[in-house]
């Protein structure tokens, strides 16, 4: 007698991941099963995943209401190699060089030997893995954020916290479309951004005078691109009462010329503009920007997956440098 059987063969991959909700420490680096594309889907090897304040949110539990349970994994932003291709992906091959979101409807997100994305562009020439995961989350938040603040050609913006991923990607965006930037930042990116071509006003006491005084009494409008708490005045200190975001009223004259990508509370009690529908649309002219080193969001330090705790202690001690990467 003979029977007839199927075989499943569970591949497995190493990947982060946490059963409940804390502090970083309860990420766990273990063996899961190896995610399938589905339709409109596409899975990389991985071999970068920028970190970002979003992957603590999710860790602590602050966006558990729009998550499936747990487990679940981390890392939002990817780039590596396409593997395998979902049902109706076209334009793009298997051993393509490709950068984007990871999807995060799973188990396992982009901190991982292989994940999905829901969308993507080719990592241009002269653009490493590392260089090409520090741009998504960064560039689509500051795209957005200038899209939705409506600032024009010609006019001057205010970034505050110009030294974080998002506000540099601004400052750059804003000064591509035309538009005049003063930047507020601190001694470790000052220099890059007047570089590019933003005028800088150093953190600390007197910043707010010394953001008039480069602005010659006017600011059209402003973007809020600090951490939340961050000070008009000490952008590296917590602050009650709205942080920074009464001061960059009063700087514009306006809560509706004013837009945060961070602190929303203070946003709901003060008038003030906040954007948070992610739009992945723009990705080609991402890699377009990147490619002619007009996009470029620096990368401080890279780790392995093993390595997520003190990539964590840095990431969330708000002064990383830059873009904290975990390299595979």
């Amino acid at each position: 007698m003979t029977t007839d059987a199927v075989i499943t063969r569970e591949i497995v991959m190493k990947a982060l991941q946490f059963d409940r909700f804390g502090s970083p420490d309860v990420i766990v680096l273990r063996d899961v099963q190896q995610p399938e594309p589905g339709p409109g889907q596409i899975r990389i090897a991985v071999r970068a995943c920028g970190l970002t304040p979003a992957d603590w949110h999710v860790v602590d539990g602050l966006l558990a209401d729009h998550l499936p349970p747990l487990p679940r994994g981390l890392g939002l932003e990817i780039a590596g190699t396409v593997d395998a291709l979902g049902e109706g992906v076209i334009g793009v091959r298997t051993g393509d060089r490709v950068f984007g979101p990871a999807t995060f409807d799973g188990p396992t997100a982009g901190a991982a030997e292989y994940a999905l994305m829901p969308a993507w562009a080719r990592i241009p020439d002269g653009v490493t893995v590392e260089q090409a995961a520090a741009l998504p989350m960064a560039a689509e938040t500051a795209w957005r954020a200038l899209d939705d603040l409506g600032i024009q050609p010609g006019e001057l913006l205010l970034v505050h916290g110009a030294g974080t991923t998002v506000g540099e990607a601004a400052v750059r965006f804003a000064l591509h479309r035309g538009i005049r930037v003063i930047a507020t930042a601190g001694q470790t990116r000052a220099a890059a951004l007047e570089g590019i071509g933003a005028q800088v006003a150093a953190y600390g006491e007197g910043m707010a005078e010394r953001v008039m005084a480069l602005s010659g009494g006017h600011i059209d409008r402003a973007l809020d691109a600090a951490p939340t708490g961050g000070r008009i005045d000490r952008a590296d200190q917590p602050s009650p009462a709205g942080g920074s975001l009464p001061t960059l009223i009063e700087l514009t004259g306006d809560p509706d010329r004013v837009l945060t990508v961070s602190d929303f509370a203070a946003a709901a009690e003060l008038g003030v503009r906040t954007t948070t529908e992610i739009r992945y649309e723009q990705m080609d002219e991402f890699a377009r920007l990147a490619s002619e080193g007009i996009l470029v969001v620096p990368v401080a330090r890279t780790y392995t997956l093993d390595q997520i705790q003190e990539a964590a202690e840095l990431s969330q001690s708000r002064r990383p440098g830059g873009k904290l990467m975990l390299v595979l």
